[in-house]
């Protein structure tokens, strides 16, 4: 089984759609998501371009803010606190990496709990690991609703994460473990990574390191999820884990392009709505 993203993330975006006359009706407009991006670096054009436009699929209001690569910290800051305090937006995403010089884990900090759609912000990731209701990091949501397709039960099963990033790992490692998966976080200083890995039912790769997860490493029938995005020597992009022998051997395993990446974006409206309507609740 291909867990095609691209399809799941469609689906996704349509129920959403479908919600936006409702909520318009009920609170007098759409949730509306505030999208900065500094610097001119081609990726992040790319990534920005690509929410503005799931934006417009789902039917949501988004702003995008430019700021020049030479913007001061302190003039950043100002404009996340302008956004903080804007009563119609709902979510505010800084996209990352941010130029030199500017301090990220400040600019995250600075970003209003209840506005932060990333789910990077302290509390939210504090809350998170309390069991308390938080607002999920995007590519971690993802994965656990590709999972959820294959209509495996996480319970009781072997899950290995092989990363350990703030932004992926170990979080997507929290959601299996709450779903009562038994897991294991291995990286790149884990002994014998390839014996470790033959113990998964379920095989997350967020490495960032082309093909690092070859056929021979995967459990027969596991449920591989490839959150890996390479740019390889011929110019197109692979994922952590070398598909052509993975498909072979893997029960479900995700695609690169066209797997994780669609769902981190499409998680990303579904948060901007959580945040519009929780705000809404509190405010009335």
């Amino acid at each position: 089984m291909i867990i095609s993203g691209t399809e799941l993330s469609a689906r996704l975006k349509a129920e959403m759609a479908a919600q936006m006359p409702q909520l318009e009706k009920e609170y007098g407009r759409v949730p509306c998501l505030a999208v900065i991006l500094v610097g001119e670096n081609p990726a992040s054009q790319s990534y920005v371009k690509g929410k503005i436009k799931a934006c417009e699929v789902v039917g949501m209001t988004s702003l995008l803010i430019t700021m020049d690569a030479s913007v001061s910290e302190a003039e950043l800051l100002a404009k996340i606190a302008e956004l903080n305090a804007a009563p119609d937006v709902d979510g505010v995403l800084v996209q990352l990496p941010l130029p030199a010089g500017i301090d990220e884990s400040k600019v995250i900090d600075a970003i209003s709990v209840e506005k932060d759609v990333d789910g990077f912000h302290p509390s939210n990731v504090a809350k998170l690991w309390l069991n308390e209701p938080c607002i999920l990091p995007c590519t971690p949501k993802g994965i656990m609703k590709m999972i959820e397709e294959t209509g495996i039960q996480v319970k009781g099963k072997k899950a290995v994460v092989v990363g350990r990033s703030n932004i992926v790992g170990k979080p997507v490692a929290k959601l299996l473990l709450d779903a009562n998966a038994t897991v294991t976080i291995a990286h790149s200083r884990t002994e014998d990574l390839a014996a470790v890995c033959r113990e998964a039912d379920i095989l997350v790769a967020a490495v960032g390191k082309e093909a690092v997860i070859t056929a021979d490493m995967i459990k027969p029938g596991a449920v591989v999820i490839d959150v890996g995005v390479n740019r390889g020597a011929d110019g197109k992009l692979h994922g952590d884990v070398d598909f052509a022998g993975a498909v072979e051997v893997a029960g479900a395993i995700t695609p690169v392009p066209g797997g994780v990446g669609p769902m981190t974006i499409c998680m990303l409206m579904s948060n901007t709505i959580e945040c519009f309507k929780k705000r809404m609740t509190v405010n009335g």
